[in-house]
């Protein structure tokens, strides 16, 4: 994926975590995209883990991949903060 696409994507991705987490109202556009692409990150390398394909490209299965990745690492980041 180009530069513009994995802005995209890890914003979208880490929007979506964020709400999950109930972290939405405390993070900021830039905080969504930093989240959502090392959630990608993340994510692709637990699935691999699990032998599921990771991150592909800007399509559902990747972008699920993308979004527990996410929830992840603010679940992560959230344990450390405490």
């Amino acid at each position: 994926m180009g530069f513009i696409a994995w802005i995209i994507f890890g914003a979208l991705a880490g929007w979506v975590a964020s709400i999950i987490m109930g972290k939405n109202k405390r993070m900021g556009a830039i905080a969504n995209i930093v989240v959502g692409i090392v959630g990608a990150f993340l994510g692709g390398w637990l699935a691999g883990l699990f032998g599921v394909q990771g991150v592909t490209g800007f399509n559902i299965p990747s972008f699920l991949v993308a979004v527990v990745g996410a929830v992840v690492l603010i679940f992560l980041v959230g344990l450390i903060r405490r």
